[in-house]
């Protein structure tokens, strides 16, 4: 099959559709800064990014929650306004930048919802709402976006508490939810010291069962609704071979599509790891183009059967090597032209 057979045939995305997997796609990182220096560099960061590779796999989300001092919480929301306001909107690439405000409970919610995404909600690429318990929040936060004038802005919500973990699924059907991220820290401090601070740590986290149950119950509660699973921070910021090596672990042991990144060392490790390898790249495209060829009726590659349900698998691979920077075979790039 050519690459101008490619081009011409229906579009893989409108031909396998019927699973809720891969329903929404989002970039591999989500880098978090709360302080004014760190905000502007992440920002500066993404720009570099966007601009020297023409498309940026992360989000930078500018976060109240953490990043505003006690009692200055109105300047911060005016602080990340500001940085909102201030960046290249006509660039080539359109910066990716969420916010993470207060809890739902927290006397600051209401004012952080009103004040940044009243002022720059058209251009937030979601809100992050932390410390949700229960659809209750969700509906409290999705009320609090509609009432600034964002009806349509995504939501993302933290999960951080084992009762939180016990609806995850319940919380993830919410249709204003688009991903769910799991809270390491908040989790294990919720347990009384029932669970090891080893747990916190590299490789305690992806030991302890507790902490590995609550990973499996987000991320199976995440893609059960077709809305994205985002893994926990790695405190072993300065690391890059062992953030590597967790993004590699959460993304192929524990099914997490994208996850958190607190310092800018630690994006690239976790973009490099949720990229598929060349190889695989090479497989799906051959896959796909003979899938294609065939109008998607079952064929055989290398000894194996493949349909539909297989397909749709290998496209995505082919969806994320291209979000994630990974050069794709000339038989498939006109599909992400």
């Amino acid at each position: 099959m050519t690459h101008a057979r490619a081009t011409k045939a229906p579009h893989p995305r409108d031909v396998l559709l019927g699973a809720q997997a891969g329903a929404v796609a989002l970039p591999v990182c989500d880098h978090y800064a709360g302080v004014e220096a760190r905000m502007r560099k992440s920002l500066a960061l993404q720009a570099q990014w966007a601009a020297e590779r023409g498309a940026c796999p992360f989000d930078v989300t500018l976060d109240c929650e953490d990043g505003a001092p006690v009692g200055g919480e109105a300047e911060h929301a005016a602080l990340v306004v500001a940085l909102v306001q201030g960046l290249d909107w006509s660039a080539p690439v359109r910066p990716r930048v969420g916010v993470r405000v207060h809890p739902v409970d927290h006397p600051a919610f209401e004012a952080d919802v009103a004040t940044i995404v009243g002022a720059v909600g058209d251009r937030l690429t979601h809100v992050m709402c932390p410390k949700v318990e229960s659809v209750a929040d969700v509906e409290r936060a999705a009320a609090a976006l509609d009432a600034a004038g964002a009806p349509a802005l995504a939501l993302h919500v933290l999960i951080e508490s084992p009762a939180a973990v016990h609806r995850a699924f319940d919380i993830a059907a919410h249709p204003r939810v688009v991903s769910l991220s799991f809270g390491l820290m908040d989790f294990v401090s919720a347990h009384g010291g029932a669970i090891p601070a080893e747990a916190m740590a590299l490789p305690g986290q992806f030991e302890h069962p507790l902490v590995r149950r609550a990973k499996l119950e987000i991320a199976s509660a995440a893609h059960a609704h077709g809305k994205v699973p985002s893994h926990c921070v790695v405190t072993e910021f300065r690391d890059r071979d062992a953030v590597r090596a967790a993004a590699r672990r959460a993304a192929r042991e524990f099914g997490y599509t994208r996850m958190w990144s607190i310092h800018p060392d630690q994006i690239e490790p976790i973009v490099q790891a949720f990229q598929p390898s060349e190889q695989a790249v090479a497989t799906a495209a051959e896959i796909i183009v003979q899938a294609a060829a065939a109008d998607w009726a079952p064929i055989s590659h290398q000894g194996h059967l493949h349909d539909r349900a297989s397909f749709r698998y290998f496209w995505q691979v082919l969806e994320r090597a291209h979000a994630t920077g990974v050069p794709l075979p000339e038989s498939v790039r006109g599909y992400f032209s």
